[in-house]
C-alpha cells in the first residue's frame, strides 16, 4: 500500500521569521490521524529567514536529524558541540537523558531551508550525543545511498533505532528501485523535483507511506532529491 501525503495538506506554522510545514501533528497542528509513521514522529519542512532561528530549548529521548537543502544552519548544544550544517550534511543529535540546543540561520542575509526529523529511540535516557557526516552529490546520483542506520554502517550516522535513512538525487528520465525486507516499510519525502512512485505522481514537498511492498520503483520526471526511511 502507498499512502500519499499531499504537500498542501500539511500543517503550517507561519510567523515572521519561520515558514514551517508539518507532515505529522506538531505544535498547534494536531490531527489524531497523523501522529507519525512507525518510529518516525516529526517531519518538518522549515524555512528560516536570515539572522533568525530557534533559541535554546530542551529535548529528551528523541533522535533528531537535520538535513539542509539550501543555505546553512548553525547548531549549538549543551554538550559543548557547535557547528554549521550545509547541503549534503546529515546531522544526528540524540537528546537521550536531556539536552539543550539552538539552531540559527548561519547567514544574516540568505534564507535556510532544511528538514527536521524526529525518531523515537529504542532505548530511553541514553547519554546525549551528536554526529555529522557529509555525502557528496556525485555519490547520490541515481542511486539510494545509506546515510544513517543503527550501526553507523560504512560511515553513516548512528541512529538509535532500527531505521535506515537513504538519500538519492535522481535525474529526469532515470529510474531507481528500493527493496524492503519482510515486515519493513518506508516513508519517502520528495525534497525537490517530481517523480513517480510505482506509477503515482509525487510533486515537490509530497511524501508517501509505504507498507506491504516488496519493492518500489521511482522514476524521475524532473531532476529530484529524495529522502527515504526504511523501518520496522
Amino acid at each position: 500500500m502507498i499512502k500519499i501525503h499531499d504537500r498542501d495538506l500539511r500543517g503550517k506554522t507561519q510567523i515572521g521569521w519561520l515558514d514551517s510545514a508539518h507532515a505529522f501533528s506538531f505544535g498547534h497542528f494536531q490531527d489524531p490521524a497523523r501522529m507519525g509513521f512507525k518510529s518516525l514522529r516529526v517531519f518538518n519542512d522549515d524555512r528560516v529567514i536570515g539572522g533568525a532561528g530557534f533559541s535554546p530549548h530542551s529535548h529528551a529521548n528523541m533522535e533528531i536529524i537535520s538535513y539542509v537543502l539550501d543555505g546553512a544552519l548553525a547548531h549549538k548544544d549543551s554538550t559543548g558541540t557547535q557547528g554549521v550544517i550545509k547541503p549534503g550534511d546529515i546531522q544526528r543529535m540524540s537528546a537521550g537523558s536531556g539536552i539543550e540546543h539552538s539552531e540559527y540561520n548561519a547567514s544574516n542575509d540568505n534564507p535556510v531551508h532544511f528538514l527536521q526529523i524526529w525518531i523515537l529511540p529504542e532505548e530511553k535516557n541514553i547519554t546525549p550525543s551528536y554526529e555529522q557526516k557529509n555525502v557528496t552529490d556525485k555519490i547520490k546520483r541515481n542511486q539510494f545511498v545509506l546515510v544513517g542506520d543503527r550501526h553507523g554502517t560504512d560511515g553513516a550516522v548512528t541512529i538509535h533505532q532500527d531505521v535506515k535513512m537513504f538519500v538519492a538525487h535522481i535525474d529526469a528520465g532515470a529510474e531507481i528501485k528500493h527493496s524492503f525486507e519482510k515486515g519493513r516499510g518506508g516513508y519517502m519525502h520528495l525534497a525537490r523535483g517530481q517523480i513517480t512512485l510505482n506509477g503515482e505522481t509525487l510533486k515537490e514537498g509530497d511524501s508517501a507511506e509505504i507498507t506491504e511492498k516488496d519493492f518500489v520503483t521511482i522514476k524521475g520526471a524532473a531532476n529530484s532529491e529524495i529522502i527515504l526511511f526504511d523501518m520496522i
